[in-house]
């Protein structure tokens, strides 16, 4: 493409029309939105992606096809990652997560040719696990071919983030909910929040680095259902904003929009229980 027809595209801008301006004046209800895949396989692919991600891209698409299909077999989502500005050095990363709640962590590695995936255990990933909220990776949608709102909103706040900790900041593919855009992802904790914006930046690193959650754009975490995200969330506020330590035992459907989600923590007694319902303004939670 010329320069000049490069001017002649038009530029997306953001207007009323964006489905993330309309969902935001509507204060659209975030809570238990986080998609239910608890594990990940990030593949570092820079340039453009397709609609698809990685399936559209510059990587070897055989090869994609395959990685992607033997992923989706066990249940592991994956996502294309890029550096912000999109930087390329002589090899590429991948890295396995796994956001189940107590086996937080994430292992990385490199690789050279696309065909080298082919040969990557998701279960057994060779490196050592990294698990420290300090070391914590975030990954930003930027996924404008999916939706431009994900590139308008998302590409600022990753920039945010980049100049706060650039070693642990990613560009990534679509995570869903492009009205709640920008959405991050903070690996290996699977907490996904929503309609953040760049003057967040510095708080939300702040409370992933102290083991937090930042209370306010959190939309879950993933792997949970949406009842559980919820209770879940809630459990969070009431103790401090922690967290790390809790987990799901069981979520019981009581109604159409009800549930009763049991949730421990490793300081506590006994479990407790919590009421989930959803209706009207969206999800609550009582306990």
């Amino acid at each position: 493409m010329t320069e000049q027809q490069h001017r002649s595209h038009p530029v997306p801008k953001e207007t009323l029309a964006r489905c993330s301006v309309r969902a935001e004046r509507r204060a659209d209800p975030m809570l238990g939105t986080a998609f239910p895949a608890a594990r990940l396989l990030l593949v570092e692919q820079p340039g453009p992606w397709g609609r698809d991600g990685l399936l559209r891209s510059r990587f070897d698409p055989g090869v994609a096809r395959e990685v992607v299909q033997r992923a989706e077999r066990l249940g592991v989502r994956v996502l294309a990652i890029r550096r912000p500005g999109r930087p390329v050095g002589e090899r590429r990363r991948w890295a396995v997560a796994d956001c189940r709640p107590g086996r937080e962590q994430m292992v990385w590695g490199s690789f050279a040719e696309d065909a080298e995936l082919l040969e990557l255990s998701l279960d057994r990933p060779p490196g050592v696990p990294l698990t420290d909220p300090a070391a914590s990776v975030f990954l930003v949608c930027t996924h404008g071919s999916h939706d431009a709102c994900c590139a308008l909103r998302g590409r600022p706040v990753a920039a945010a983030l980049a100049g706060l900790r650039p070693d642990r900041v990613w560009e990534c593919s679509h995570v869903g909910g492009d009205r709640f855009a920008a959405n991050v992802l903070v690996l290996p904790s699977g907490l996904l929040y929503g309609t953040v914006h760049t003057t967040e930046a510095t708080d939300l690193v702040a409370a992933t680095e102290r083991g937090e959650v930042l209370a306010a754009p959190l939309r879950g975490k993933v792997g949970l259902s949406p009842e559980s995200q919820a209770a879940l969330a809630h459990v969070q506020r009431q103790w401090a904003g922690t967290a790390d330590g809790y987990r799901v035992l069981s979520s019981v459907r009581t109604g159409p929009a009800s549930a009763r989600v049991r949730i421990e923590h490793r300081g506590w007694s006994r479990p407790g229980c919590w009421t989930w319902t959803s209706a009207g303004t969206g999800p609550r939670c009582t306990g």
